[in-house]
């Protein structure tokens, strides 16, 4: 086994254990902290998750812009007193940012429940942006180890924390909230730890480094905006249900969506180590391996699907409270497929040709749909079907517009492929939503095997490409 993929596939060993960790610390989440705090203190819990999801947008593209310039170097190599002194000076901006939103919340907010949720948010907001600079000048510098660890330690924190609250009668958001805070610090000091050559040096070495700073942000900025778009594309359909219905309903809604996302975490384990990767990659290469991650990668995501049906089933059993949410599992599921090919392949090739402005573009337009069609659903018609539905189309519409053009600039042919991911798509939903009974999950059964009919020859060379791969 040649060296390259000696290394890679540790890596990929590191990042999928913390991922494996975070899933099953998630499902636990998902499936018992909704059995035990109540549907209304749940919505409150999940108004936290998503508002702080937004806290990584407040360093303006400073850190989009480190890992961008810096990935695919050496940690050894780095100017560790020009990191140093841009880690503080992230340091009090934040602190800045953070004590403006407190302020923010006091004098503007009169719910007392969301003004403790804002002013958690942040605290959350200087731990998280830190940890993150971090964490990515780890993850650009191929530290997949450390970085796998820090993600491990903050999961594992949580969900100890949140059992021992639990345990003592502490069954209220407001204790979640801090576990959450306690796991993220807790984290921050270990990967300040691994960091220390950056981290601890004598105040001397400190300059006021605005130059480095400026080359950051104007190219981090392009990426930042586009992830915040990203973000905002399903932020605005959750923001327009919150505005349109009570807490309970976002609570409900947001339920499914994490039971979708909990699929995520292993892809966004191979997303994190195929990045550096790339970056050292001859670019005359790229097309080929595009074509064959994206076999791979599709096949096993739709096949994925299969796992809604016993997990809708036994989730119906388990939180009855939330019967009436988990019907928009069927539309809300086959985002894994559409997110799993941004997060993995669609986004890493964006960030690796250094395509930034477009990945823009894309989550610009998708964002204007987001906000055309979320006024029609919530505020026109205020149907929340019609809302949820909204959810799985716009992930598709911007997937569909990203690959498209990536296709074009890696100059590959890809629309026969989408055709048929469509076709599948649309079979899972309608069979999923409309036959509550077992004959759904044979007719997608048979759906999939003629998909794999069709694609056999792709299928195939994939594996005989992987196979000649690991040999070499």
């Amino acid at each position: 086994m040649s060296r390259r993929l000696s290394v890679f596939i540790k890596n990929f060993s590191y990042t999928l254990t913390s991922n494996f960790v975070s899933f099953i610390v998630s499902t636990l989440l998902i499936l018992v902290v909704p059995k035990l705090i109540g549907v209304q203190a749940y919505g409150y819990w999940q108004y936290y998750l998503f508002y702080s999801s937004y806290v990584g947008f407040f360093h303006f593209g400073w850190i989009d812009g480190i890992y961008l310039r810096y990935g695919g170097a050496k940690y050894k190599d780095l100017n560790k007193e020009l990191f140093f002194s841009q880690f503080y000076m992230l340091f009090f901006s934040q602190l800045l940012i953070s004590i403006i939103i407190s302020i923010f919340s006091i004098v503007f907010i009169r719910d007392g429940d969301k003004i403790f949720i804002f002013q958690m948010i942040a605290l959350c907001l200087i731990s998280m942006n830190l940890r993150y600079m971090l964490l990515y000048i780890l993850q650009s510098t191929n530290r997949i180890k450390e970085n796998a660890r820090i993600t491990l330690i903050d999961r594992l924190l949580y969900c100890l924390i949140i059992v021992i609250f639990l345990s003592v009668g502490f069954r209220d958001y407001k204790s979640m909230i801090v576990a959450d805070l306690i796991g993220k610090l807790i984290s921050l000091f270990f990967s300040m730890y691994y960091c220390k050559e950056i981290v601890f040096r004598k105040i001397s070495t400190f300059h006021l480094e605005l130059k480095e700073t400026y080359l950051n942000i104007s190219v981090g900025i392009k990426l930042m905006i586009a992830t915040i778009a990203s973000t905002l594309i399903l932020g605005v359909v959750r923001f327009g249900i919150e505005r349109s219905w009570d807490v309970s309903t976002f609570g409900k809604v947001s339920l499914t969506l994490s039971i979708s996302n909990l699929l995520m975490l292993f892809i966004n384990a191979l997303g994190i180590i195929m990045y550096p990767v790339l970056k050292r990659t001859d670019q005359k290469k790229l097309p080929h391996i595009y074509k064959m991650m994206r076999t791979f990668l599709t096949v096993f995501l739709l096949g994925l699907l299969l796992l809604y049906y016993p997990f809708r089933s036994v989730l119906n059993y388990w939180l009855p409270q939330y019967t009436d949410s988990l019907m928009y599992m069927a539309f809300v599921f086959p985002m894994c497929v559409y997110e799993g090919k941004m997060s993995l392949l669609i986004n890493t090739y964006f960030k690796a040709l250094r395509e930034e402005k477009l990945m823009l573009i894309i989550n610009l337009i998708s964002l204007i749909v987001s906000i055309i069609i979320t006024i029609f659903t919530t505020v026109v018609f205020r149907n929340l079907d019609l809302a949820v539905v909204s959810i799985v189309l716009l992930v598709a519409f911007k997937c569909i517009l990203s690959e498209i053009l990536l296709s074009r600039r890696l100059n590959i042919s890809i629309g026969k492929d989408i055709i048929l991911e469509l076709f599948l798509t649309i079979v899972f939903i309608v069979t999923g939503y409309f036959l509550n009974s077992w004959s759904s999950i044979m007719l997608y059964i048979i759906a999939f095997i003629m998909y794999l009919i069709v694609k056999r020859k792709d299928i195939i060379s994939t594996a005989e490409n992987v196979k000649f791969f690991l040999k070499t």
